[in-house]
């Protein structure tokens, strides 16, 4: 029977050598180090250091010397009395956490009400307790950012946080990489896009696998950490003043939910590859407008303004203006909510995958 190769060792405290040894040992009667090292393509000596360690755990006994032979013991009981004694010594661990929790708690300089939210003021700690939350995180990042942004401060320039995650995370922090396997959802304030800084912001979580839409109005800042942990200001107007750490996973429902139903209302945005949409002034097939045009109206609705929507779309300011307005004489619009209005109800909006925004070295200033 053949045995998997990709076992959690790590959890036996063994090494990934040392696993792959003992895989070996238990399907063969007696093997000399030379033998394993052959079988496993290693070198003698890293070979005779792995079964060392399996020795010295008792999984693995001596047999002869003329040469040494190695012979693995019955995993379950071998296996199983080292897994006992980890379990010890984790039920240990757990034990002292729990004192050191107290004890931090405790602490004269930290505002922890109780075990369900934790008070950080400074903004260094805020950065450092984000960074911290995000590269534990495991499955996914929900994340709201909306104005007023802070600014960079003479006393964050020697940190390695950005600004923005030390003051509620208002962007991916890109030195605190996403991990692998976990999705990132970003909901931007449409608000926020005023300048062509904050939209290379919105578009660095992107750029690097995540999710961005764009939504005018959002209720509040927040970023959710697989809803175990939250991090929101203390003051939606300040966000300098500090942040509430939440950890009552009632709370951590609630803005879930929250998240989730600004995120069906906002508009989907992705990086444009440099492919991007056809011609401004190409005509769809079915008589609906291009695909840039409607990325422009799609933006129009999300509430964008017209310096936004070209900052987004990589287009100049008076291209996007010229297509209002032309897109306005043929509808008969006079307002631009008129305008968003009557392209949805010829249904020019519908089966949109989503605005491409063009690259941020691209957008106009």
């Amino acid at each position: 029977m053949a045995v998997p190769s990709d076992l959690p060792w790590a959890g036996t405290g063994l090494g990934p050598l040392a696993g792959r040894v003992l895989e070996c040992l238990v399907t063969q009667p007696e093997l000399s180090s030379e033998a394993v090292a052959e079988a496993l393509g290693v070198t003698s000596a890293a070979a005779e250091r792995a079964l060392q360690a399996l020795e010295n755990e008792r999984l693995v006994v001596r047999v002869g010397d003329r040469p040494t032979r190695w012979s693995a013991g019955p995993p379950r009981s071998t296996l199983g009395s080292l897994l006992a004694q980890r379990r010890q010594e984790l039920a240990r661990a757990e034990l002292y956490m729990e004192q050191l929790h107290e004890a931090y708690r405790s602490a004269s300089h930290r505002r922890v009400t109780s075990d369900l939210f934790e008070v950080v003021e400074s903004a260094e700690q805020v950065g450092v307790r984000y960074a911290q939350l995000l590269a534990s995180s495991r499955h996914e990042v929900l994340h709201l950012a909306k104005p007023p942004y802070v600014t960079r401060s003479a006393r964050l320039e020697s940190t390695s946080v950005p600004t923005d995650s030390a003051a509620v995370a208002d962007a991916p922090d890109p030195e605190v990489p996403v991990p692998d396997g976990v999705r990132l959802r970003s909901v931007y304030d449409t608000d926020g896009l005023t300048d062509t800084v904050s939209l290379r912001t919105a578009l660095s979580g992107t750029a690097r696998g995540g999710e961005l839409r764009l939504l005018a109005g959002l209720p509040m800042k927040l970023v959710v950490f697989d809803a175990t942990a939250g991090i929101m200001p203390l003051r939606q107007e300040d966000p300098s003043a500090g942040s509430l750490i939440v950890h009552s996973t009632t709370l951590l429902g609630v803005l879930t939910a929250l998240f989730e139903s600004v995120w069906e209302r906002a508009t989907p945005v992705s990086l444009d590859s440099g492919r991007g949409r056809p011609p401004i002034t190409a005509a769809e097939p079915d008589g609906r407008p291009p695909g840039r045009m409607r990325d422009i109206l799609t933006l129009l609705r999300a509430g964008l303004t017209d310096d936004a929507i070209a900052r987004v779309l990589g287009l100049s300011r008076r291209t996007i203006q010229k297509h209002i307005s032309e897109t306005a004489e043929l509808l008969g619009a006079r307002t631009r909510f008129q305008i968003a209005l009557m392209a949805r109800d010829r249904g020019w909006l519908e089966d949109a995958p989503g605005v491409v925004a063009a690259p941020a070295e691209r957008t106009a200033g």
